[in-house]
């Protein structure tokens, strides 16, 4: 980790900065995927499945009876956890719920919003060397709640073909029943446009590479929906003299572990405690089995030190971090000061992995800044919202004269007789 102290304001935009592919052959790679999918279809598919993940699929659809092998032989304590985590996402994604409120604007005038459940949606889980099964019930688990009448699941299939068991298990308790083996760019254009197999959907949900967030962003140009720019992994740590270097130390490399583009930050205003850090993750790295990923992610990370707490509050809202832990002897107040993150997390006994898998708020969350615009997904993000209006003769004799006047004042005639019509 580059270690800079004090960085004045001029350089925070060039460290607000993630690592990423060289944007035009990124984006030009990605159409050609999106193209050929929506012209060849399932042919497509596995010809980039063939291409990318190095695997023959025939069967793209994932069968009852691999679903079944999967529940079947997942170790119990596995299946324990799932089902205990899938609980506590369920408990808060319920709490979200909003009554129906009628509101009279004035005599006569009612309004409200009718909550409806996005009938098709689709849902993306990463696979590769990390199998993210945690993500099924990250999405799954609201869809549900939400009434979503299909959902269908894509993620990219191992060397063998096969679909990790804990991402069926999860798929099964969270009712995704339309599973398929297909990842990267070309799962988001299969879901986008629809193949003879795969079923086309209005909204697009997961987190993933590159890749995969820049064919979410061109495919959201077509009119598809997405649930917002989600790419590689970050955590921002805040620390203070009173936090234990191993627990930093740890957080840190649980996001460096995820990917060689993944991005951690350790701000702080103790200029000792870099390096007991520094020297905590020496030691932890040692014992990590995605050493080599975890190194080229803190080789593009840095270790911040501010003069004051002001500043250190300034530079992470400018950053918009995905993760922020606040690891301080004030960490409620310093959270207070925040208006730009995905998900903040208080105390010295709260890691970020805690979120990441089971204590029931959801890990699907903007990066890369996108926090500045966006919220992690929520069980809103699946339902959509109509609203309503009913107006009675009284209603339209008080509020009519009022549409009448700013009706002609634009210069539309028949907005105004529309009203005036039914006012005579």
């Amino acid at each position: 980790m580059k270690t800079i102290n004090n960085p004045p304001k001029s350089q925070w935009p060039a460290l607000c900065e993630r690592p990423q592919i060289e944007l035009d052959f990124l984006e030009g790679s990605i159409k050609n995927i999106l193209n050929r999918v929506r012209k060849s279809g399932d042919e497509a598919v596995r010809e980039l499945t063939l291409q990318y993940d190095k695997v023959q699929v025939d069967e793209l659809k994932v069968s009852d009876k691999e679903i079944e092998d999967a529940v079947t032989h997942l170790h119990a304590s596995l299946k324990s956890a799932i089902l205990a985590a899938a609980k506590n996402i369920e408990v808060f994604h319920t709490s979200q719920r909003r009554a129906t409120e009628k509101i009279e604007t004035m005599p006569g005038v009612t309004c409200w919003r009718k909550a409806t459940a996005i009938q098709k949606v689709g849902i993306y889980i990463p696979g590769g060397s990390a199998p993210l099964f945690s993500t099924v019930l990250m999405l799954g688990v609201p869809a549900r709640l939400a009434g979503c009448e299909e959902v269908i699941l894509c993620t990219p299939p191992d060397k063998h073909g096969k679909i990790n068991p804990a991402i069926l298990f999860a798929a099964q308790l969270t009712g995704v029943k339309k599973i398929f083996k297909v990842g990267g760019a070309q799962a988001i254009a299969a879901m986008a446009f629809g193949t003879e197999t795969i079923p086309s959907v209005s909204k697009i949900f997961g987190p993933g590479n590159q890749y995969v967030t820049k064919a979410k962003q061109l495919i959201s140009q077509e009119g598809i929906a997405i649930d917002m720019p989600a790419g590689p992994s970050e955590v921002l740590v805040i620390a203070d003299e009173v936090a234990d270097p191993s627990f930093i130390a740890a957080d840190l490399l649980s996001q460096a572990e995820h990917g060689a583009d993944s991005q951690v930050v350790l701000a702080t205003t103790n200029s000792n405690l870099v390096s007991k850090v520094l020297k905590e993750i020496e030691k932890q790295l040692a014992v990590l089995p995605r050493k080599e990923l975890a190194i080229e992610a803190l080789n593009n990370s840095l270790s911040l030190v501010f003069e004051n707490n002001q500043d250190l509050i300034d530079f992470v809202n400018e950053f918009a971090p995905e993760h922020l832990i606040i690891n301080t002897k004030d960490c409620d107040q310093l959270s207070d000061q925040i208006v730009n993150a995905g998900s903040i997390f208080l105390g010295p006994y709260t890691p970020e992995a805690a979120g990441d898998y089971a204590s029931g708020t959801n890990h699907t969350l903007p990066t890369n800044g996108f926090a500045k615009a966006f919220g992690g997904v929520s069980l809103e993000s699946f339902m959509k919202y109509i609203t309503i209006q009913k107006i009675s003769k009284a209603g339209i004799d008080i509020l009519g004269p009022i549409v009448e006047e700013m009706a002609e004042a634009e210069q539309l005639k028949g907005h105004a007789e529309a009203v005036r019509v039914r006012r005579n």
